[in-house]
């Protein structure tokens, strides 16, 4: 975490219960944390264009609910990154554990019939995330948050694994990258606060350009939205091979994965 000791800024002293590493309001007066305010951009706009696709295509709305429930996520760690104020924090948390029971849901129901509802396991994730919500808005313990997130995360590592190896070996690939990405973030996350004084000592030292590769909080953005917007689409593959659709991944422009798929064919 960040020391105690940084800059003032236009939304004036930081009420947030997390400070992170990058150095306060160093880039603009307006924005707090700008390195681990921009790198939200791949939470937002990504899965805005995969909500308006899976609309188009006619998906069940448990994935427009995905890609828009990581949107929020991204536009709730925005606030909070730029502003560093208690309430932006909680828009960045609790969407977190919200987005994640959206992810356990659409992970449990890909093999139930096309726009089945399973009331007992909805019940179940509102449950939980209504006394997360509760818990954590009493104790105001990040700890809390990130052991409950973790779990939450742990299931669908879970889910994940049984469906590449008993079900779809095939999507190993993607499975494990997605895993991959997502376990980098969390290593780099782990970095920047355990090592955040002798990060902030480094970045004085050398020019800006090498600086910004050191905010880790803002790669852990950018690695976990990879990998989040990646478990998406590893999760709708499995939903749509089941439904006896042809998914395949392509890359737009050669760089961002999407997946295009048609139902088919009957002869």
């Amino acid at each position: 975490m960040a020391p105690a000791a940084d800059r003032q800024g236009y939304w004036g002293p930081t009420t947030s219960t997390l400070d992170w590493c990058e150095e306060n309001y160093a880039v603009t007066w307006y924005i707090a944390e700008f390195w681990n305010t921009v790198s939200n951009l791949i939470m937002i706009i990504p899965p805005i264009f995969g909500a308006i696709q899976s609309v188009r295509d006619g998906l069940e709305k448990r994935y427009i609910a995905s890609y828009l429930a990581l949107t929020v996520v991204g536009m709730g760690s925005w606030c909070f990154h730029m502003t560093l104020k208690y309430e932006m924090q909680l828009l960045d948390e609790l969407p977190m554990i919200y987005s994640c029971c959206i992810f356990v849901y659409c992970m449990f129901e890909c093999f139930k019939m096309k726009n089945s509802v399973n009331y007992h396991l909805l019940f179940i994730l509102v449950l939980f995330s209504l006394i997360v919500t509760t818990v954590y808005l009493k104790v105001k313990e990040p700890i809390f948050h990130q052991v409950m997130y973790g779990m939450l995360v742990f299931t669908l590592v879970l889910r994940s694994i049984y469906i590449v190896t008993w079900v779809y070996p095939w999507l190993r690939g993607l499975g494990y990258t997605s895993l991959g990405i997502f376990l980098m973030g969390f290593l780099l996350w782990n970095i920047d606060n355990i090592f955040c004084d002798s990060l902030r000592n480094f970045r004085k030292k050398v020019p800006p350009i090498i600086g910004v590769a050191t905010q880790f909080h803002a790669w852990w953005h950018i690695l976990t939205g990879l990998g989040s917007y990646l478990h998406i689409l590893f999760s709708l593959y499995t939903r749509t091979l089941y439904l006896r659709y042809r998914p395949k991944v392509k890359f737009l422009f050669g760089i961002w994965p999407v997946i295009l798929f048609e139902p088919l064919r009957k002869h």
